[in-house]
């Protein structure tokens, strides 16, 4: 492959490029091969019409994936050849492709300022402190505890605080619209609970039946039922306490291979102190980028940020699915949300910029091994084969973001071993 830069200013650059006649029918003939196994052509069985057929009854969805195909793989083999990085999407055009024939472009792209990484030395993190008091202990244990809590009938009385009664119900607001739900759990003291109903609750036995009004003030989470007065109509159906276990050596051997209590203890008091240790390693990166984001001799483009927005919240709305949540469901003011992240952006696309600029001073980059064991990490978490992963990141082109995330690792590793930590 040809390519040609031209620095139209110091952030302005201009590329052409032209791609070998050879890869240029290689791709056709592998893309006609793709549309013969799918293509319905009158005169031929399926997957049986011959390439040059296909090539001229398909020519120009075929030249148009081709170039979709092998633009963008250019572009990014160019700009990695010379280190450098399109701020955004860069801007093609004067495309030719045709069979027998080099495919020519231009391409024009906005990159950062030049700028030096500068002294290292003078970074200074605090290493923050991952002991775990024996109230945390305590804490993890107390939550163990509730997790195998049992659920026992109530009789003889009615339901106190913290207790659980599940009942039929019925509820009809000031414009007199009207619901019933059957066999609803209720637990007293629940956050989840509309205000007021807890109260209406305490005392009630198997079988009575209550009508009262609950008002929902103005600041309501749920906007449809704020400073709204809603009519229920509650009968209990039945009544349920919840009953912890013992902290004793019996609770530790239920929970697993543990010989009595003081092995679990010291159990949780391992792996508190392994999560707080990498939380605490967490928080001195997250100060680092901090750190270096301030490094940055110019404002970084909206672009950049804008990026880092986006990724934070699909990031988000992702885990809320991973939750069952619908993210369009959820209440949420997205752009008010998307503000809130703003300053957190600005630093960690800032730490990148300048851990980007880190790497092609001190010629660091992620090795082929390196990047085929990220690849199959990816694979094992995802239960597909590397090859499969592999394959679906060449085509997105997916491959140099993986080496990019190996690079910025492993030039944070380069300037933590070279800052001043102390704690």
């Amino acid at each position: 492959m040809k390519a040609e830069l031209t620095d139209v200013n110091e952030t302005r650059k201009d590329l052409k490029v032209e791609i070998p006649t050879d890869i240029v029918n290689a791709g056709i003939d592998r893309l006609a091969r793709d549309y013969s196994s799918r293509a319905r052509v009158p005169g031929f069985r399926p997957a049986k019409a011959p390439a040059r057929v296909i090539k001229q009854r398909y020519k120009s969805e075929i030249l148009h994936d081709l170039a979709h195909d092998l633009i963008p793989r250019a572009v990014d083999d160019a700009l990695r050849e010379r280190g450098m990085e399109a701020i955004d999407a860069p801007d093609i055009r004067d495309v030719n492709v045709e069979e027998n024939q080099p495919l020519t472009f231009s391409a024009s792209f906005e990159v950062l300022p030049p700028f030096q990484a500068g002294d290292y030395a003078g970074l200074s993190l605090k290493r923050p402190d991952s002991t775990v008091p024996e109230e945390s202990v305590d804490h993890a244990l107390q939550r163990l505890r509730d997790r195998a809590a049992r659920y026992e009938p109530v009789e003889g009385r009615g339901i106190e605080h913290g207790e659980t009664v599940t009942v039929d119900l019925e509820r009809k607001d000031a414009q007199g619209q009207a619901d019933s739900h059957k066999d609803v759990a209720i637990e007293l003291g629940a956050k989840a609970n509309p205000p007021g109903l807890d109260e209406q609750l305490i005392g009630l036995t198997a079988g009575e039946t209550k009508t009262f009004t609950l008002h929902y003030p103005a600041d309501y989470a749920i906007t449809e039922l704020a400073n709204q007065d809603v009519a229920y109509t509650v009968t209990v159906k039945s009544l349920k306490r919840r009953v912890l276990p013992d902290l004793d050596d019996e609770f530790a051997k239920d929970l697993g291979d543990f010989e009595n209590l003081a092995a679990l203890r010291a159990r949780v008091r391992e792996d508190l102190e392994h999560e707080a240790t990498h939380a605490g390693e967490r928080d001195m990166r997250a100060g680092l980028m901090k750190q270096l984001a301030r490094r940055i001799p110019f404002e970084l483009p909206a672009a950049l940020v804008d990026r880092e927005l986006d990724r934070r919240l699909e990031d988000f709305a992702r885990r809320m699915m991973e939750q069952g949540i619908d993210p369009r469901q959820a209440g949420i003011d997205w752009q008010a949300f998307r503000e809130s992240q703003r300053e957190a952006a600005v630093e960690a696309a800032g730490g990148a910029v300048y851990l980007d600029q880190l790497a092609r001073q001190e010629q660091i980059d992620a090795t082929a091994d390196e990047i085929d064991q990220e690849v199959g990490r990816y694979a094992e978490r995802t239960g597909r084969t590397p090859a499969a992963v592999r394959a679906a990141l060449e085509k997105e082109q997916g491959l140099s973001r993986v080496a990019t995330g190996i690079r910025r690792e492993k030039s944070i590793d380069f300037l933590l071993s070279r800052a001043t930590i102390t704690g």
